[in-house]
């Protein structure tokens, strides 16, 4: 896994901020992909939805990447961003779908950000009418990104991340959101969120290198 990171990291005619981005997006997506296999197997889901998620996690926000120019730009207004910033499911779906992943994989990773209560993004599903392996995915990200620093806050300790899904329990598919809470206080809160950034499976390390593909096309 490190010789990924690596080789992005020492394409130098990529610039050097651009190469740190893709590094955040690949490791978040490590943690989201871990996460969801956990609980994914805590409810009981077959060997094939498992490894599913494994790669819809690790995906989920690669299209962030033909968006760097208006997501992570300092003089464009929030309001402009966070357009772009919901435009990257779709670009996501794209990307998964042209690499042959499969469209249970795709719709997963495409309605990652929709909310139970109709509240969230592209289309404002609610309940049964978002893909199963997409509430999964919606319970992880949330938690992995606030557990994760960013540019205007530091990171949310496990307990206090947990704390704040519970008061937006709304949001979340609540069969997830039960086996989450085992997966949390079994595993994360005993053992510490960076139990989740190393890659563990094979098939996890070679969707990685798609990251690294989409760079070059973008930027090369």
């Amino acid at each position: 896994m490190e010789e990924i990171f690596e080789r992005v990291m020492n394409r130098e005619v990529i610039p050097l901020d651009l190469r740190k981005i893709v590094c955040e997006e690949m490791y978040h997506g490590i943690e989201v992909s871990n996460l969801a296999k956990m609980i994914a197997k805590e409810m009981g889901e077959s060997e094939d939805v498992c490894d599913d998620l494994e790669i819809a996690g690790i995906l989920h926000d690669i299209g962030k990447l033909k968006l760097t120019k208006y997501m992570y730009s300092e003089e464009g207004l929030i309001v402009e961003q966070m357009k772009y910033v919901r435009q990257h499911t779709r670009q996501s779906y794209e990307i998964v779908m042209e690499a042959g992943y499969g469209k249970r994989i795709a719709d997963a990773v495409y309605y990652h950000h929709e909310n139970c209560d109709g509240s969230g993004y592209p289309d404002n599903l609610r309940k049964e009418d978002i893909p199963p392996l997409a509430r999964i995915l919606r319970v992880c990200d949330v938690f992995i990104a606030l557990t994760t620093d960013r540019s205007y806050r530091k990171a949310f300790d496990p307990k206090t991340a947990l704390e704040i899904m519970i008061d937006e329990v709304e949001d979340y598919d609540m069969k997830a959101f039960l086996a989450f809470q085992r997966v949390v206080h079994r595993e994360v809160l005993t053992k510490g969120v960076k139990k989740l950034r190393e890659a563990t499976s094979e098939r996890q390390v070679e969707t990685l290198e798609l990251f690294e593909k989409e760079m070059i096309l973008l930027y090369v």
